[in-house]
């Protein structure tokens, strides 16, 4: 069945699939202080790892029938596998040095940005006033929210020197860059004709292979107790793996820079877990960040002005203007998604 003409570019149930993804990782960082013995490393190559594992096992037979496209776009799906490798090892990382706000809103904040360079550079995608105001707001209440979290450290809450810090606000810039590189790279398949679950999968699954030997390495700990097994399986299962699935779906249906603007809402959804779950305290101007971010999604996801249908004869009015970037000029191919 061929998809409707069109539908990549609306906001609709792939923003909702984006936005429900990006509640789900926003459990993360809270999930991970049940395991304080489990390093980054072992958590990151656990939840990305078994996840990307099993969506590319239950993507079987999608990525079986998708085999020659895949095949032939070796180096798309090679791309997508190393940066969903990378990530996790670089956000986890960033999160344990600069804290998990810092760590999560620099990781998360940045991806918007790089996701934008990648389109403009690969594909010569221009960027629509309601996305750049949209990235606008949001990248403003992350940064209130990374300024609430410095603030909170220079009060002596915060327990990592200024080196940790620096360091981990670097490796955040990396896990947003690789989060858009793996986000380009499976919505470039899907827009060249591969099933949006065959190309997570494939993508997924490469670079859960790549994290096996991570994992060997640092997992240990994750096996020396309940917790830390249930922690690293929660991680695994919700976050990640129906996490990504729903990301992909999304995907599908909207441009990249749209989808990881979108995702900015994880950073806040942490803060909000962290304030209710773990106890920490969020002052006033964090919580303005998140009201920042929760604007920033709604101009996002503001619906179009339907066009008016003009009399004959009558000169034509201007185009409505759009919720997101154009979608890309590949042909929509048929039989895509895959759900």
């Amino acid at each position: 069945m061929t998809r409707p003409a069109g539908r990549i570019a609306g906001p609709g149930l792939g923003a909702l699939a984006v936005l429900l993804a990006s509640v789900l990782w926003g459990t993360t960082g809270t999930a991970a202080t049940f395991a304080p013995q489990v390093g980054p490393l072992a958590i990151g190559a656990a939840a990305m790892g078994l996840g990307g594992l099993l969506q590319a096992l239950l993507a079987g037979r999608g990525i079986a029938r998708a085999r020659e496209r895949l095949r032939e776009q070796w180096r798309i799906v090679l791309l997508g596998g190393a940066g969903v490798a990378l990530y996790p090892l670089a956000f986890y990382t960033s999160m344990h040095l600069a804290g998990v706000a810092v760590g999560t809103v620099v990781s998360i904040g940045s991806a918007p940005l790089a996701s934008a360079l990648i389109e403009r550079l690969a594909d010569g995608r221009s960027l629509s006033r309601s996305w750049l105001a949209g990235a606008a707001l949001g990248l403003a209440g992350t940064v209130l929210l990374c300024a609430a979290e410095a603030a909170q450290a220079g009060t002596g809450a915060g327990t990592g020197s200024a080196r940790q810090t620096v360091v981990g606000v670097g490796l955040g810039l990396v896990a947003g860059l690789t989060y858009a590189v793996y986000a380009w790279a499976a919505h470039r398949l899907i827009t060249r004709g591969v099933a949006s679950r065959a190309a997570m999968g494939a993508v997924f699954g490469l670079g859960g292979l790549m994290l096996v030997p991570v994992l060997l390495a640092t997992g240990a700990p994750l096996v020396a107790s309940w917790t830390n097994a249930g922690v690293g399986l929660y991680m695994a299962l919700v976050p990640m793996f129906t996490g990504y699935v729903l990301f992909g779906f999304g995907l599908s249906r909207i441009p990249v820079s749209t989808a990881t603007t979108l995702s900015l809402l994880e950073p806040a959804v942490a803060a909000v877990f962290a304030v209710l779950v773990v106890g920490e305290h969020l002052p006033a101007l964090g919580w303005t960040g998140i009201a920042l971010v929760i604007a920033c999604l709604g101009v996002l996801t503001a619906p179009s002005r339907p066009a008016r249908v003009r009399a004959p004869g009558a000169a034509a009015p201007a185009p409505p203007p759009r919720t997101t970037a154009p979608a890309a000029s590949a042909p929509t191919p048929p039989g895509t998604p895959d759900w």
